[in-house]
């Protein structure tokens, strides 16, 4: 076909003179200017014969005219032009044509359709190699999935109807009723047959939201996607999820469930996770704070960038949500891969309550015995009842009975572990020992031999038919439970972190961890706890049972304790320790020391060996070094030489050097080279430095981009230098502009921005608005004014506020000094242990304070820390360090 159209468009460029003219020829066919020409040169094909047949026709009453039909056509062919141009060998040659195509079409068919099921083969053979493997979606029961059985609740009076006005009730269970756990029966026990209850579900605004994420999601062709959903314990995470799953997914969908993260690597690298599959990630914190939980975000990320529709839906605490997304810090960055994970993360965010959707519920309560028992509590928190959550507080609290105090210090000692670190199935043996110190002197003396089976018992009490306090542990690889240990209720742990914040566990419960407790990154978490309370011994002994269990990270903590007890030479030691179990960060802390003590070759040379190992700040932190050294030639050819090797973020610390040089050129051309590369921040400085430059044509341009996507952190950021360099008018209008847009943040920005100009009146009317919009860490800077200001009550009470909100201990000991200066020692005292107590950097103030109000010596207290109790701690002795392999050591600062 393609050989005959252009031996035609050869006899119309040629002999017939280019005549009849294209744009006759597509009038003729009905068709669009240029393409009877790509017909004819060969190009492309028709797809009808209809209008090709009108070209052929123009084209033979052109060559009749000039009287060249009987003619020969061309020396390609015997054939005359008229033959050439013979409609009915045009129809044989164009179905000849088509029947070629249709063959092709369908070999090709056959081969895509081989190809898909040999895929279809490798996928099911490398699923089936898995220890948890995809199965289709609708066979996920509820409480597989990890949704709480509900209050089983009382009939509800039969033909009751709902109350008038009551909107309808949506969204029952959308789950077969052949499943067990779907099963709500208004039998007096509100059970099926399997014991699961399941409520009816009332249907919010986020399940709105939530479902709009997942239908254009599980269409044919759309890219992977992650949605995370964030709440409290007990608000109904894995519901709300659960219930989006079956409303927005359809039939032939697969859903993975991973035990761990061991099986969510497996099912990644074996690339197990094909097109038209939910990855399930219920409490997603377990598999991403988990030693091995960077490797799984980097390798979740790659596979969002692969081949969809694949669906990743994940429950996750707020609590955990903040340490995963939290920037990194000069101490390291524990979460990178976590954090660029959740960054591309579509977020649905749940309220704590039903507060805004009783009537709802009240109305689907009618006919659901289990949120008829829960309304009736009169609580707006209908999920923690319905999952008997303040049963098990009350319980835990009341601790009736014999066995009751034996009882409730065995979940004492859970809470504790949960909060300080602990969030794996914890060792029965570890909660017997630990349980000792939240006993009193007559509960001990009164305990029987068998008292701790008693008190396990009691643990174990099955609330309101639904949950327990301490519960059993599936085993990780068979049927039953895994034995000896035991994990604490979800309400519980919530509970504990609120409720116990102010408190230190006893001697018994570190004693315990160090003897009992065995997974090294726990031992680790612990050890931190008890450092950031001051009880040094104790931290020290768990940094020392982590390492002996492998944990690198250890070595560096204990190192970093002997650097604030001044014993570099010890401290050294532990990093190369730290070093050779290949450790990285061993790296930055030593050349970190070298850098204190005035050694730079010394310390450039271990940013060197970082940087080979793979660490990519390694040689920006040089190059910083040397600027700090006064050394700007050293410095540029650090960041110059991380340049070379790919490190696109030092063009920021370049810019910034030539900044401070005056050669603002050269600087913008450093940001605009940075910004070009992904660098977000060097876009917002080289904003400001247009705005200090007077280039504000070009900055107000970019703002106004800025403001146009919806980048109200670009503002708030460029707002924030102005306001450093001395513009606060113009920072003004950009923080302004930024939380009209919905950005909470700009009041508080906005307010430390006054407080510094000198304008306390704009200052605290911002931290009132911060306040007003939820931003509760704010209540402590109004505080602080208030005190500045002389009105003591007023300072009081917010700073209670503060303490209510985000126990900050830094209101605590601002509580403390306030006491302490109107004379009552004792509650100051108790104060400043109580700020101890929360576990924050920044102990070393409280104990000073502590120190000085009981007469001691602020070094023994610094260097020595509290015993458990809150008071000071008996001299203790440092454990040996191993030797390392001998190297030079740096000169002590």
């Amino acid at each position: 076909m393609f050989a005959r159209l252009r031996r035609v468009g050869v006899l119309k460029r040629g002999r017939l003179d280019g005549e009849p003219s294209d744009r006759r020829l597509a009038r003729a066919a009905g068709v669009s200017h240029g393409t009877p020409g790509a017909w004819l040169d060969g190009r492309q094909l028709p797809q009808r014969i209809d209008p090709l047949l009108a070209v052929l026709d123009e084209v033979r009453a052109e060559a009749a005219r000039r009287g060249l039909l009987a003619t020969r056509a061309d020396a390609l062919g015997a054939d005359t032009v008229g033959e050439l141009l013979d409609e009915e060998r045009w129809r044989a040659a164009f179905e000849a044509e088509r029947g070629h195509r249709n063959e092709r079409s369908r070999l090709e068919a056959e081969r895509q359709r081989a190809r898909a099921a040999l895929e279809r083969d490798g996928v099911r053979a490398r699923q089936a190699a898995l220890a948890d493997r995809p199965r289709p979606v609708r066979q996920w029961p509820a409480g597989r999935l990890g949704v709480h059985p509900a209050i089983p609740g009382r009939a509800p009076v039969p033909g009751r109807a709902p109350a008038s006005g009551h909107a309808p009730v949506l969204g029952r269970s959308p789950a077969p009723a052949a499943d067990p756990t779907h099963s709500n029966s208004n039998s007096p026990t509100g059970a099926g047959a399997s014991g699961f209850v399941l409520p009816r579900y009332v249907p919010r605004p986020h399940d709105v939201r939530l479902r709009r994420l997942l239908a254009p999601a599980v269409t044919d062709g759309a890219r992977p996607i992650l949605v995370v959903v964030q709440g409290p314990s007990c608000t109904g995470k894995t519901r709300t999820a659960y219930e989006a799953l079956h409303a927005a997914v359809p039939e032939g969908f697969d859903l993975l469930f991973p035990a761990d993260t061991d099986s969510l690597l497996a099912a990644l690298a074996a690339d197990a996770l094909p097109p038209r599959t939910v990855l399930w990630l219920n409490e997603a914190q377990h598999h991403l704070t988990d030693p091995q939980g960077e490797a799984a975000a980097a390798a979740l990320l790659r596979r969002l960038d692969g081949e969809g529709p694949l669906l990743v839906i994940a429950t996750l605490w707020p609590e955990h949500a903040e340490a995963l997304t939290r920037p990194a810090s000069h101490s390291g960055d524990a979460h990178r891969h976590a954090r660029a994970l959740l960054a591309q993360a579509h977020w649905v965010d749940l309220p704590r309550t039903f507060a805004a959707d009783l009537d709802a519920a009240r109305a689907a309560a009618a006919e659901d015995a289990s949120l008829a028992e829960a309304v009736a509590a009169g609580a707006a928190e209908l999920t923690q009842v319905l999952a008997a959550g303040p049963d098990l507080v009350r319980h835990y609290e009341r601790a009736a009975g014999p066995h009751g105090p034996y009882g409730s210090a065995l979940i004492s000692a859970a809470m504790d572990a949960h909060r300080l670190g602990g969030v794996g199935p914890l060792p029965l043996a570890f909660l017997e020992a630990a349980a000792v110190g939240y006993l009193t002197d007559a509960e001990r003396a009164a305990a029987r031999p068998d008292w701790f089976g008693h008190a396990l018992a009691r643990a174990r009490t099955l609330i309101k038919h639904t949950t327990s306090p301490l519960q059993d542990v599936p085993h990780p690889t068979g049927m039953g439970r895994l034995p000896g240990t035991a994990r604490l209720a979800d309400y519980l742990q919530h509970h504990g972190r609120h409720a116990r914040r102010f408190r230190c566990p006893p001697d018994s419960f570190w004693r315990a961890a160090h003897e009992h407790l065995t997974h090294p990154e726990e031992l680790l978490r612990l050890g931190d706890a008890a450092r950031w309370r001051a009880r040094y011994a104790h931290a020290v002994r768990l940094y020392g049972a982590a390492a002996d269990a492998g944990e690198s990270y250890a070595l560096i903590r204990i190192g970093q304790m002997r650097e604030d007890d001044l014993a570099m030479e010890e401290a050294e030691r532990l990093y190369r320790l730290a070093i050779d179990a290949g450790n990285t960060d061993g790296l930055l802390c030593l050349a970190a020391l070298w850098e204190d003590a005035w050694c730079w070759e010394q310390a450039e040379e271990l940013y060197l060996r970082a940087s080979a190992a793979g660490v990519e700040d390694a040689l920006a932190y040089a190059g910083l070094m040397w600027d700090g050294a006064g050394e700007p030639a050293k410095a540029w050819a650090a960041y110059e030489r991380a340049l070379r090797s790919g490190h696109t973020d030092v063009l920021i610390f370049m810019a910034q050097s030539r900044r401070r040089e005056g050669a603002l050129e050269e600087a913008a051309e450093l940001y605009r080279r940075a910004a070009d590369a992904g660098h977000t921040d060097a876009l917002h400085q080289l904003v400001c430095l247009w705005e200090e430059t007077g280039r504000q044509e070009e900055a107000d341009r970019q703002l106004c981009r800025f403001a146009q996507e919806g980048d109200t952190s670009a503002l708030l950021s460029v707002a924030h230098m102005l306001g450093r360099s001395g513009r606060p008018q113009r920072a003004e209008q950009l923080y302004l502009r930024a939380a009209s847009a919905g950005d909470d943040r700009g009041w508080f920005l906005r307010a430390f921005m006054w407080e510094k100009a000198g304008d306390p009146a704009k200052a605290e009317s911002s931290f009132r608005a911060a306040v007003e919009s939820g931003d509760l860490s704010a209540l402590l800077q109004l505080a602080r004014m208030r005190e500045a200001a002389g009105d003591i009550t007023r300072a009081e009470a917010l700073y209670w506020q503060a303490v209510d909100a985000e126990a900050d201990s830094e209101a605590m000991t601002s509580l403390a000094r306030l006491q302490e200066a109107a004379g009552d020692r004792e509650r100051a005292e108790q104060l400043y242990l109580m700020a101890a107590d929360t576990g924050d950097v920044r102990v070393a103030s409280a104990l000073l304070a502590l120190a000085r109000l009981r007469g001691a010596e602020e070094e023994t207290y610094l260097r020595f820390g509290l015993a458990a109790d809150g008071s000071a701690s008996d001299p203790w002795e440092w454990p040996p360090t191993p030797e390392p392999p001998p190297a030079r050591s740096a000169p002590a600062p």
